[in-house]
């Protein structure tokens, strides 16, 4: 968890470049790469609170908050990084990668086939 936050603390400080030249493709890229990135994150921090004996809830809840609290302190660091600028739409798209991240571990991976649940159990994400 703390190494794919200090991913996240090493992308955040690089400045950032055109992906395409058509503006909706290059801001849809990025945007992905928020949700995935903060949506991992997510995951992350749900399974060390599962761990830590937390109620499934109060994990989801934690995970959410923490994801957001480090997505606001993420904008935060990049004020001071040359050629990024902070943005609370980022935010918005960091706490959209926790919702899907924890919407997926509480509704889709339980419905999911008995092969994937016991490639999960081997994460403990379940």
């Amino acid at each position: 968890m703390i190494a794919w936050a200090l991913v996240i603390f090493w992308f955040s400080s690089r400045p950032t470049g055109t992906v395409s030249e058509v503006n909706w493709q290059d801001f849809v890229f990025k945007k992905f790469l928020h949700v995935v990135f903060f949506g991992m994150l997510a995951t992350l921090i749900y399974r060390a609170s599962i761990n830590s004996k937390v109620s499934k809830l109060n994990s989801v809840k934690f995970s959410i908050l923490m994801t957001v609290t480090y997505g606001i302190l993420d904008e935060f660091h990049q004020s001071f990084t040359v050629g990024r600028q902070p943005g609370v739409r980022d935010v918005v798209f960091d706490a959209l990668g926790a919702l899907i991240s924890m919407y997926v571990l509480w509704t889709l991976l339980p419905k999911a086939p008995e092969k994937v649940k016991r490639f999960a159990e081997s994460f403990q994400l379940k």
